[in-house]
């Protein structure tokens, strides 16, 4: 029996929308659960060493999990341009010699190297990043970053990949960044109370960028047109896909 239930949700402005609907739900507030925002590395880090029972994770953590439920049929995801997973570059993609890592996703990281193998044909040296690795991109070594620090970014580079846009010109599918995923089975009433409120979240968008509102990005029309937060049979056809291609060139 599981006393208080542990849900880990990632802090970007992505998640705003979930986090809401989790602390405005008036179907949650009857249940004894503790929220924490963390990266999606610490996110992952949580779910798979059993700190939380819940989490808003990369997807390539499902496979790492000793047991794992999707628990709803939301997530973060993108068809098309996401805006907020990028590589930035001052040289075309074929040109890049060195790329730096986002330490904080394991999806993107992987969906990184998927492309440069069967898109961009490019075998870079892969370094792993710490804070300010922005700070580095010059000549032929470009970098990754992910989040909320893409939207000060975006215009600053010559080259600019959107990562999601690259996956979707290499498979003409969607992508799935993170899914809500629990590492035991949890009570039906709660399940169905959590997505309710992720429901609620996501019925007020327009409240939720006004309450997060950014100077020179419109975080509506991010919400609507850039993030698609259901997780459809398309989506999860794609995870499947981005699951497979990353086990095949053997980087789980």
């Amino acid at each position: 029996m599981i006393s208080k239930i542990k849900i880990s949700v990632v802090s970007y402005l992505n998640s705003k929308p979930f986090i809401y609907g989790i602390q405005d739900s008036p179907e949650l507030k009857k249940h004894d659960f503790e929220l924490q925002l963390d990266l999606p590395a610490q996110c992952a880090e949580k779910l798979i060493n059993g700190k939380v029972d819940i989490g808003l994770v990369p997807v390539i953590v499902i496979p790492k999990l000793k047991e794992s439920y999707i628990i709803s049929e939301f997530c973060i995801g993108a068809n098309g341009p996401v805006k907020t997973v990028m590589l930035y570059s001052e040289v075309p993609v074929k040109e890049i010699k060195q790329i730096y890592l986002d330490y904080q996703s394991k999806s993107s990281v992987m969906l990184t190297r998927i492309l440069a193998s069967e898109l961009w044909d490019i075998n870079p040296q892969w370094i792993p990043a710490l804070n300010g690795y922005e700070n580095l991109i010059s000549k032929t070594t470009a970098a990754v970053v992910i989040g909320d620090r893409a939207f000060e970014m975006n215009g600053k580079y010559k080259y600019e990949y959107d990562l999601s846009e690259q996956w979707q010109i290499l498979t003409g599918m969607p992508f799935v960044f993170a899914c809500w995923v629990a590492n035991k089975k949890l009570p039906d009433d709660f399940v169905r109370d959590f997505n309710h409120a992720l429901k609620h979240g996501l019925e007020n968008l327009e409240h939720v960028a006004n309450l997060h509102a950014l100077k020179n990005n419109n975080l509506l029309e991010y919400f609507t047109k850039h993030i698609k937060y259901e997780f459809d049979k398309e989506k999860k056809d794609a995870l499947a896909l981005f699951l497979h291609k990353a086990s095949e060139i053997n980087l789980l």
